[in-house]
């Protein structure tokens, strides 16, 4: 992986950096240290402190403290919620009303490891959301989390009814083909598999909105991934 044609914005205090669908923030027990985005940071810029993180399969907006001091500062600015949090989802169906919050709170499942549930006992969580294009079977979603809870907008879509598209904890992990999208869609002569169009969860961190240190406010946006670009430029094809 070449770093450099990941970094969104470099300071002398962060490095915002647009991360791959399908890369893990930091190792788990299960991962190869190698692989994580963290590892490729530190071979690339030596000395970095992940100040937050995203679910292995979205992708999007991470930012990094290149210091110490920079570091007790955004995770400071993360945990007391002065940074604004955009992201950009399909959904599936159509989402009734356009625009709302879901405030509801979040637990881990009580059988299902690694999965987590809306409970009223759980921890409070909000999400706003507003749908952005309706396509019938699917629609592009803007929201905005004012809590990180683990799996915050996955749970809080399903508890809506529409699942992101491609969830396989929260959905019914099917992925996006053009046979789907394309109403007399016939596959080529050579060709005896459809590939999907997007086989990973269909969520992309899109936006920060924050104060650095010398009080100056970034407005920071990372551009849909090929793939989330390619369903939605194929769904406005065949809109109706």
């Amino acid at each position: 992986m070449h770093i450099e044609e990941h970094i969104i914005l470099e300071t002398p205090d962060f490095i915002i950096v647009n991360k791959p669908s399908g890369m893990l923030t930091l190792p788990d027990r299960h991962d190869n240290e190698l692989t994580s985005l963290n590892a490729v940071m530190k071979k690339a810029y030596g000395n970095i402190f992940t100040v937050h993180r995203l679910d292995r399969d979205t992708s999007g907006i991470i930012l990094f403290a290149r210091n110490e001091t920079a570091h007790k500062y955004y995770s400071q600015l993360f945990e007391s919620r002065d940074v604004q949090k955009f992201y950009l989802g399909i959904v599936n169906g159509q989402i009734v009303p356009k625009k709302g919050s879901v405030n509801e709170g979040i637990m881990e499942h009580p059988v299902q490891k690694g999965k987590m549930v809306t409970n009223r006992k759980g921890k409070a969580s909000l999400t706003d959301y507003e749908v952005q294009e309706e396509f019938g079977l699917f629609s592009l979603v803007r929201m905005q989390i004012h809590t990180g809870r683990t799996h915050q907008i996955r749970v809080h879509m399903k508890h809506l009814g529409h699942p992101i598209a491609v969830d396989e904890l929260y959905g019914n992990g099917e992925p996006v083909k053009l046979s789907t999208i394309k109403k007399k869609f016939k596959l080529g002569k050579h060709t005896e598999e459809e590939r999907p169009l997007l086989s990973r969860l269909a969520l992309h961190a899109a936006m920060l909105v924050f104060k650095d240190q010398q009080g100056v406010e970034h407005t920071v946006e990372a551009p849909l991934p090929k793939d989330m670009a390619a369903v939605l430029n194929q769904l406005r094809k065949h809109k109706g």
